[in-house]
């Protein structure tokens, strides 16, 4: 029996397992509800996605070069809630003619790993024309100084014309970076020991959006100008507390699957081999960002439902929080065991969104 269908297989029997703990929800998953409250803590006028929370309280934010008004790339918020530079102007200066490998082009994604250290990541593909040649690249920042004191550079075999490098995990035990690339789908491995970068599963069907599904975002159909379907690829990516498995979903589509970050760090595999590793997990519904808890849980935001989903360690989806103000809910980051803060960063909306863009604090009754 090929791999394929062995996971059309698995698919089935979850689907058989959500929908028994609960009504039929169509295509949908099966909701229950968890006690949550939610706070909004942070706005802006201007479009952010990526969000990182650090231990000495800071919170980071960063604005991808969508449009032309974006004012920085990435920024610290303010006692005051404005933003400011970070870690200076200088970096924050890119314009096209600028060197793309002392400036950030186009960021998409911050993360603080678990040795308090920040990561910065750059597509370096402003407006989606293509990226910068010499601009994707991986940050590593102290936040002691304030100063970047690794950059990891990605070439075009890691990073191709119509890449999208999306989000980053770190797994500081094995001193290794993981990447999701929406573009044209993809996971990327970094060795953070010597800086080889290896693209893996590329165009697999488990990094690939699905080319038929129309989101209904806030009662609307999400299509581009022209009428096509958008086809975001691998985007969400999140690192199971027990650091065995690497947990992903494409962004235009409805499935989660993982795989063995040993797996995805064997260099002896072949792409089959690779390929032969990857295990459906559960239809988890459209989702951008997602993030673990310390208990298992898998937090997923849910764009179709203005809402936070969590999957469970037993595959149930639970609704933890809906809210019309949770429009295209983004990016996670952890603020301590019972709180997670999330972005909303409006993206169906196309730039013109109707109120603010907003951070908000999930706190666990």
């Amino acid at each position: 029996m090929n791999t394929r269908l062995l996971v059309l297989i698995g698919a089935f029997l979850a689907g058989v397992l959500l929908a028994g703990c609960g009504g039929d929800n169509g295509d949908q998953p099966v909701l229950e509800k968890a006690a949550f409250e939610m706070q909004a803590i942070a706005s802006s006028q201007n479009q952010w996605t990526g969000l990182a929370k650090a231990p000495d309280g800071r919170m980071f934010v960063n604005f991808p070069r969508w449009s032309d008004d974006v004012p920085i790339s990435v920024g610290v918020l303010n006692d005051d809630g404005t933003v400011a530079p970070y870690p200076n102007d200088a970096w924050n200066a890119w314009e096209p003619g600028r060197s793309p490998t002392e400036h950030f082009v186009c960021v998409q994604a911050v993360f603080v790993d678990d040795a308090g250290f920040l990561w910065i990541l750059d597509p370096a593909n402003p407006k989606f024309a293509g990226v910068v040649p010499g601009g994707p690249k991986l940050l590593k920042v102290d936040l002691a100084t304030d100063s970047i004191i690794e950059t990891y550079s990605f070439d075009s075999t890691i990073a191709p014309p119509a890449s999208y490098l999306n989000d980053v995990r770190i797994d500081t035990a094995r001193n290794a970076a993981f990447i999701s690339e929406s573009g044209t789908g993809a996971l990327v491995t970094v060795d953070l020991n010597n800086g080889n970068a290896r693209r893996l599963l590329d165009e697999h069907y488990s990094t690939q959006a699905d080319d038929s599904l129309l989101l209904i975002i806030e009662g609307e159909e999400w299509r581009r100008p022209d009428g096509s379907l958008p086809q975001v690829h691998c985007d969400g990516i999140a690192l199971s507390p027990n650091r065995e498995y690497m947990y992903y979903q494409a962004l235009s589509a409805y499935d989660l699957y993982r795989i063995p970050v040993t797996s995805l760090l064997d260099t002896t595999l072949t792409e089959q081999q690779l390929a032969d590793a990857v295990e459906f997990v559960a239809s988890s519904g459209a989702a951008d960002g997602i993030i673990f808890d310390r208990d298992g849980y898998l937090y997923l935001s849910a764009l179709e439902q203005n809402a936070i989903n969590r999957l469970t360690p037993m595959k149930v989806v639970q609704t933890v929080v809906q809210d019309d103000r949770i429009s295209w809910p983004d990016t996670f980051t952890r603020g301590g065991p019972d709180t997670l803060y999330f972005t909303t960063a409006r993206i169906h909306e196309g730039g013109s969104p109707d109120g603010p863009y907003q951070i908000f604090r999930l706190v666990k009754n």
